[in-house]
This record gives C-alpha cells, structure tokens and sequence, in this order.
C-alpha cells in the first residue's frame, strides 16, 4: 500500500513496508512515526500551527504498531506548548515528545533572508543515500521515497543537497505541511554522513524539527552537514526548503560507534 500507516479506528496504528527501518526488521524507521506524532498534536491545538516539535526515541519503535497519546502543558493566547507519547503493544513508552505551538499574526512587511531558489525539476533522481539494509525485508530506502540530486550532489557521504518525495503517512487524508517534513528531517544523519554506515554507527536519540513557514509542493529539500566528534557524539543539521527557500532546521544528536562493536 503506498502509504507509511494503515489504522482502522485512528488510534492504533500499524506500519506498511515503507517504514520499517533499516536495521532492524521489527523496528520502524523514526521519520513517519514522527509525522504521525506531529498530527495528533496538531489535531489537539488546531487553532494554533505547530513550530517546533522534539521527540527523544528512547525505545526502538516497534514495527507491530503503536498508539499516541497526548496532552497540552499550557495553553495560551500566543504560545502553547504540547506533549505526546507514543506507546507500545505492552504498554512501554517508546517515543516521547514535546511540542511549541504558535498563533500566526497579522501580516507585516519584515525584511528576510533567503537562500537562492532551488527546483527539483533541474535535479535527477539518484539513489537513497542508505542502500543496505541488516535484513531483507523491504523499508524506508525503497519504493515509498524518491529521492533527487542536484547537479554536484550524490548519494555519497560528506555535506549533501537533496530533494525527497515520500509516501503518504495515511491512505485516507493529505498530511499536513508539518507532517511531510518529518520524514525527511530525520533524514539529515544519512544524507549529511561522515561514512558509510559499515564503517561508523551513527544512531539519532532525538529529532527536534522547527518549522516558521508552510512548505509547498510535494518535493522538500534538504542541505545536511553533520558534525562528528571523536568523543562519540555528534550532531546533524539540516536545512529544509522548498522552491521558495527556507521553511525550517532539523537537528539530530548522533551516537557515534566503530560498525564493529
């Protein structure tokens, strides 16, 4: 089915082929359980737009299915803020996340930077920047995302420009603006590489996703550096944009180790 989820009362959900992760067969990829995170809290404060959203993966994300919980912190005029649990089959907190809502104000004329456009139609379609897999189920890098280089950029580690289409999160409704994002801000790890995944683990614990403005169009882009240190942590950052420019930042704390151990 080409969508990430399929649930038949909206609130227990299971995964399709396209988010199982990459190491794991029984484990999701974090990207559109994300998304899935960011509806439900969207849903809980529809009057205001969700900014910014970090969810720390303390559990794997069990491919079985799970379920989301919310609740509002604090609710206000301008600013709210929101929590969200993402539970498993036993009950276990797997995800947990909080969540920055903001009151959109009158327009006013404010001077702005902005990178030059970019268009994925100037740009070719190449390989997912994570080929291999340590199972042989289908997953995340297969047919549910597309991904496009612009010209200089490939698939290969270092800082890398990348457009990304994906699936959708549930076969019966558009997904938000907010949540076509996740999927791709979880990807700056891979796509901003130091190496190649056989040499150096370099698992994300969280995802925090900030997003000023509404992306449009289905293609989304990514500029993504990560930053790796020899103490075993790192960082990636990722700017996300579409053919306007910038709508947001990804950010993933890394745990770095040798692929052996």
């Amino acid at each position: 089915m080409d969508c990430f989820f399929t649930t038949e009362d909206n609130d227990w959900f299971n995964p399709t082929n396209h988010t199982r992760g990459p190491w794991h067969d029984q484990h999701c990829h974090a990207g559109p359980p994300t998304g899935l995170i960011a509806r439900a809290l969207e849903k809980l404060l529809p009057e205001q737009r969700l900014t910014r959203l970090t969810v720390n993966l303390t559990r794997p994300i069990p491919f079985a299915g799970f379920r989301i919980t919310t609740a509002i912190q604090r609710q206000g005029r301008i600013v709210s803020t929101s929590s969200a649990e993402l539970i498993d089959r036993d009950n276990r907190c797997c995800v947990t996340a909080t969540a920055l809502h903001m009151s959109e104000q009158p327009p006013v004329p404010l001077p702005t930077h902005q990178r030059p456009a970019q268009n994925p139609n100037d740009a070719t379609v190449g390989l997912f920047p994570i080929q291999q897999t340590l199972h042989d189920q289908p997953a995340f890098n297969g047919e549910g995302v597309i991904v496009k280089y612009p010209a200089g950029q490939d698939h290969n580690p270092g800082p890398t420009v990348a457009w990304m289409k994906t699936v959708p999160l549930l076969a019966t409704e558009p997904p938000s603006p907010f949540q076509r994002l996740c999927p791709l801000a979880d990807c700056g790890n891979a796509f901003g590489r130091n190496a190649n995944p056989d040499e150096v683990n370099f698992m994300n614990p969280d995802l925090t996703i900030l997003c000023h403005r509404d992306p449009v169009g289905d293609w989304l882009g990514t500029d993504a550096a990560g930053y790796w240190e020899p103490n075993g942590i790192g960082m990636s950052d990722a700017h996300l944009f579409d053919q306007q420019g910038s709508v947001g930042r990804a950010i993933q704390t890394l745990l770095l180790r040798p692929a052996s151990q």
